[in-house]
Parts: C-alpha cells; sequence; structure tokens
C-alpha cells in the first residue's frame, strides 16, 4: 500500500474504571464499551494497563487472574471483534506458552488471533510479577502502524524512538496515570509525538486504584505535540477521532 492510498484511521481510547470481580467481570463491559466504539466507526480501540482486572497486583498472586492467549474467557471479546471488525487491545497479567510473566497489551483482531505486546519498563512491584520485554508490538491496521506502549514506556523517550524507527504512525499508550500527574501525562505524549512525528493516544484507567485517584486526561496529541481531544472526567468514557495520515506527511517532509 501507498502512503497516499493509507484511509482515515478512526480509533478510539477508551478510559475505564475497572470493576471489581477480576477478569470474569470486565470482559462484558469490555464488549459493551467496543459496541459503543463501533456505533463511532472505530477500527481500532484502545484500552488501558491492566484493563481486564485494575491495576490490581494482589490479585495475581494466585494463578486465576492471569490469562493466556487460548483463554476461554476472551471469547466474548473474540467474538464481538470478529462481529464488528474492529481490533481491540486489551491490558492484561499474560502467561506465555513457556509461562513466561509479562504485562501485556492483547491486540484481538477480527480474526480472532491476538497479538501480544509486553511492558519494556516496569517498576516498582511490577518487577516482582513480571518479566520486561525489549521493545514493543507494532500492529498494522488498514495501512496504519501502531506501536503498544505500557504507561512508564512512554516515559522513555528510546521506547518511542525504537516504535517510530520500525515505522509506526500512532503510539498507543494503555496507561495509569493517578492525580497530580496530569503534567507528566501532558509532557509524556506530547513529546512522544512532536519528536517521532506520529500521533500519541492515551487510554488511562479511569476512577479509584490502589496507586490513587486517576487524573483521566485520555485522549489523543497530533505530530505537532498539541493535544486535540481529550476525556471531560476520571469516570469510563469512550473517545473516538479520525487520524488523517495525511497530516503525518506533512509534518514529514524533510
Amino acid at each position: 500500500m501507498t502512503i497516499s492510498s493509507i484511509t482515515d484511521l478512526t480509533l478510539s481510547a477508551v478510559q475505564y474504571a475497572a470493576l471489581d470481580g477480576g477478569v470474569a467481570a470486565n470482559v462484558p463491559e469490555h464488549i459493551r464499551l467496543i459496541e459503543d466504539a463501533d456505533s463511532h466507526g472505530a477500527r481500532l480501540v484502545i484500552f488501558p494497563e491492566l484493563s481486564l482486572t485494575g491495576y490490581r497486583l494482589d490479585l495475581l498472586e494466585g494463578p486465576q487472574e492471569w490469562v493466556n492467549a487460548a483463554d476461554p474467557r476472551l471469547d466474548g471479546i473474540r467474538e464481538i471483534c470478529r462481529h464488528t471488525g474492529i481490533t481491540a487491545v486489551v491490558g492484561a497479567a499474560f502467561k506465555e506458552e513457556d509461562g513466561t510473566p509479562r504485562l501485556a497489551s492483547l491486540a484481538v483482531h477480527p480474526s480472532g488471533v491476538i497479538d501480544a505486546s509486553f511492558k519494556t519498563h516496569l517498576h516498582g512491584a511490577e518487577r516482582d510479577l513480571f518479566v520486561a520485554a525489549s521493545h514493543p508490538a507494532v500492529l498494522e491496521i488498514d495501512g496504519w502502524k501502531v506501536a503498544l506502549a505500557i504507561c512508564f514506556d512512554a516515559a522513555r523517550p528510546g521506547h518511542a524512538e525504537w516504535a517510530a524507527a520500525a515505522g509506526a504512525d500512532v503510539y498507543a499508550v494503555s496507561a495509569l496515570y493517578t492525580a497530580g500527574e496530569d503534567h507528566r501525562l501532558g509532557l509524556h505524549l506530547g513529546a512522544r509525538a512532536m519528536d517521532n512525528r506520529m500521533f500519541s493516544v492515551l487510554a488511562n484507567l479511569a476512577g479509584l486504584t490502589p496507586l490513587g485517584a486517576s487524573c483521566g486526561l485520555s485522549g489523543f496529541w497530533g505530530p505537532d505535540g498539541l493535544s486535540f481531544r481529550q476525556a471531560h472526567g476520571t469516570g469510563t468514557e469512550v473517545l473516538t477521532a479520525t487520524l488523517q495520515h495525511s497530516v503525518l506527511t506533512r509534518f514529514r517532509r524533510p
């Protein structure tokens, strides 16, 4: 596909307050919100970090809240993605086939295939539970290349630089930024977009979390580093935007 033939990309960032009850409680809400995004024409839906459980690391001490690629609890998400043609990126504690524990963004495609991307910059208690990856996954959606980042990854410029070198047009961050981190959030998402001449998008966990109250502010940033749509509050909200590849072309001219 030539650059001139790439169509606009409509995607949704879901600011999501995870429910108590782990994976079983949160999958139906994910399905409902994917349906909401579909009603706005989305082709790609990004959920926050650990959206299937919330940032409840205590739940991960046992095996019940970990998922794998063949987990039947994800079948409802597979089915809604097949029905709508949407690729949905959900946050989960994930076990690879060899048992390696990962903090993951799982891209569930309409075909039922799951592409897993793993957090590369773990911090705090995450280091006791997960193994860090070396680089993010880059999805291809309708000719667009979308790199997946998880929270603290976005604080490290080299992560987005690697994604840009891999051809990323969009830097999609699933995260938890809490109250008082508003400025930090804006700097991270704006700088990653501007420095690498790509769009950035943030899906932030919402509501109250074990790390504190969310600051909200999920949304979209252009390759000029400026935000052009953000959440109005700190609760669950679906934000949708249509990205134009011609905007990237303009900013990427030598």
